[in-house]
């Protein structure tokens, strides 16, 4: 192998004395998801509530047609 990097590919990888390396349990606690919008899945499942509530309160009548006549968003 010829290339420029021939002098420098069998060295072992660099490790600092001074800051030891971030454990793998911490390192992947920086990538883990979250949840930018906080609430945001309790508000979805109580929708989701009220609306098979009132489903099931008027069945599938198409003349009700305001479900969320006493929540305001």
């Amino acid at each position: 192998m010829n290339s420029e990097y021939d002098d420098i590919i069998g060295l072992p990888h660099y490790t600092p004395k001074r800051h030891p390396r971030m454990p793998i349990m911490a390192r992947a606690a920086q990538f883990a998801p979250f949840s930018a919008l906080t609430g945001y899945s309790n508000e979805i499942k109580k929708t989701e509530k009220r609306v098979l509530d009132n489903y099931e309160q008027f069945g599938n009548d198409d003349s009700y047609s305001d479900i969320f006549s006493d929540e305001e968003f």
